[in-house]
């Protein structure tokens, strides 16, 4: 087990340390027995450090996947912006095939794979300018990230406090792991309960242990912990009880793709969660960055979902629990249908799913620059 001074390190280093040219990740697979840093060198170990889900949460997998690109090209040499361009055209669209459910991958390779197009073509800068700029612009994600959850913790916060129409506290459920362990830091739907504990309107958060892979248990449960805010961790089959018994003030889930309809896409779990708090009258909050609307999905039919080996539900660790020769469907995501949600917090403001194109003039304007 860690001792207690790795666990608080972990606080202040965060997941994702990055810094003159050097990426290190905190191995999630690894928590909360082992608290244990990852070198990634390149786009290669950042495309398995995504697809074995030792980084996951859709703002960390974009920001992981860009910043391996980036520590590749800094090594490298070209001798013409063309080349230049489509070796970052490959590796971003490989990058992207790591875990395509998640669309900030996506997004964020588009917006740069336009800066690439756009550098390539201006003839004032050349090949070295040009990958400076290029770099310069996928770290500048790590700032923004903390700055939009922040923004998205404040909408949030609020949506919940003026909801209860009280000076009460509030007791809050959430899934899934939403910290600074699926982020740059802060979170965006633990950001929104970071914000109700920074003003001493918590209560209490409850927090799934999020089956097949434990990220409410192990990751979820361990930040709460290591910051002192009230919780309680509850199975995933105990919501409705929990709902039944408890005065549950809102729900607080992330989301790794939001469909153009207000559909939306999270870790397994969720749409079950959604159905519960509409019948117990609970209000259903989505906390998600503006990159993880995509436009160009009408609706949640349309998102792909991926399906995660059996090993993840027939086993706990190396630990086989299920009966041996079982067969197993183990989708890591499914979709809650827009009539389920009450508002979409953005780091833009809050809105209701069916005023979702209120937001379109935001995601036009890139936040690569």
């Amino acid at each position: 087990m860690a001792n207690c001074e790795g666990v608080c390190e972990i606080m202040t280093l965060k997941a994702i340390k990055y810094s003159n040219g050097k990426l290190e990740l905190l191995d999630q697979l690894l928590l909360p027995s082992e608290t244990k840093y990852i070198s990634i060198t390149g786009v290669e170990d950042g495309w398995h450090a995504i697809h074995k889900m030792q980084v996951r949460g859709a703002p960390a997998i974009a920001i992981v996947g860009c910043l391996s690109l980036a520590i590749e090209l800094q090594k490298e040499g070209y001798n013409s912006k063309k080349s230049l361009r489509q070796e970052v055209e490959g590796k971003l669209n490989y990058l992207v095939s790591a875990r395509p459910t998640a669309v900030n991958m996506k997004i964020a390779a588009d917006e740069l794979i336009s800066l690439v197009n756009s550098l390539d073509r201006d003839e004032s800068i050349n090949v070295d300018v040009m990958k400076l700029r290029f770099i310069q612009a996928i770290e500048n994600m790590l700032d923004k990230d903390v700055a939009d959850n922040h923004a998205i913790g404040e909408y949030g916060s609020q949506a919940i406090l003026n909801g209860i129409k009280s000076d009460k506290t509030v007791r809050v459920l959430t899934h899934c792991n939403t910290g600074s362990l699926a982020t740059a830091s802060y979170g965006t739907a633990l950001g929104v309960i970071r914000s109700l504990h920074s003003y001493g309107k918590l209560e209490r958060v409850y927090c799934t242990e999020t089956r097949p892979y434990n990220q409410g248990a192990r990751l979820t449960a361990y930040e709460l912990v290591q910051e002192k805010i009230p919780a309680t961790l509850l199975c995933d089959s105990m919501v409705a009880a929990l709902m039944k018994r408890q005065n549950i003030s809102a729900v607080v889930v992330g989301a790794d793709r939001v469909a153009a309809n207000g559909d939306t896409a999270n870790k397994i779990g969720t749409y079950q969660i959604a159905v519960v708090a509409k019948h117990h009258s609970v209000p259903f909050f989505v906390a998600a960055p503006l990159t993880s609307i995509d436009f160009n999905i009408p609706s949640g039919e349309n998102i792909v979902i991926e399906e995660r080996p059996a090993h993840e539900m027939t086993h706990i660790g190396e630990c086989r629990i299920a009966a041996p020769g079982i067969t197993c469907w183990n989708p890591a995501f499914d979709v809650t249908p827009a009539e389920l949600i009450t508002a979409i917090i953005t780091e833009k403001g809050i809105v209701r799913p069916a005023e979702i194109e209120k937001l379109k003039d935001f995601t036009r304007r890139s936040s690569i620059s």
